[in-house]
């Protein structure tokens, strides 16, 4: 689904305007330049917008298309979950139950809604981690 990206929590107006800047005008966009370590340095380059603010934000993007969980993706991100490698390793009883507690049962989402939330973390984890900086050894 296609969402500004002022939708990202967190981003700033500044952000946003450089990111259009290089033809990045929503969420689904953003993810498709994003998604790799290598490209998120070429963005950097280009926005200069951190590496670490930019896979922030591809997290974000990736919880956003997680189907039926729009709506709940700022609680969720309050209960410590801000990637698909969070929501992925989840209890999904738990989760619900922190959700009911947060929200109430009326307003929570039912415990298959977030079954199927986990079940989804697996195949939409296309985001790609940094690599770990390879340490330079030392002449002596």
């Amino acid at each position: 689904m296609y969402r500004t990206l002022e939708y990202l929590s967190g981003i700033s107006d500044d952000d946003v305007r450089r990111l259009r800047a290089v033809g990045i005008h929503h969420t689904n966009q953003f993810l498709h330049r994003a998604s790799l370590d290598i490209d998120r340095r070429r963005l950097f380059k280009k926005t200069g917008i951190s590496t670490e603010r930019l896979i922030e934000f591809a997290h974000q993007c990736t919880l956003l298309e997680v189907s039926g969980m729009e709506r709940w993706v700022p609680l969720v991100r309050r209960l410590g979950i801000n990637s698909m490698h969070d929501l992925r390793a989840q209890d999904a009883g738990e989760l619900h139950r922190k959700l009911i507690e947060a929200i109430g049962l009326a307003g929570a989402p039912s415990l298959t809604d977030v079954q199927y939330w986990i079940s989804q973390a697996t195949a939409l984890d296309i985001v790609e981690q940094p690599e770990p900086a390879r340490p330079v050894p030392i002449i002596e």
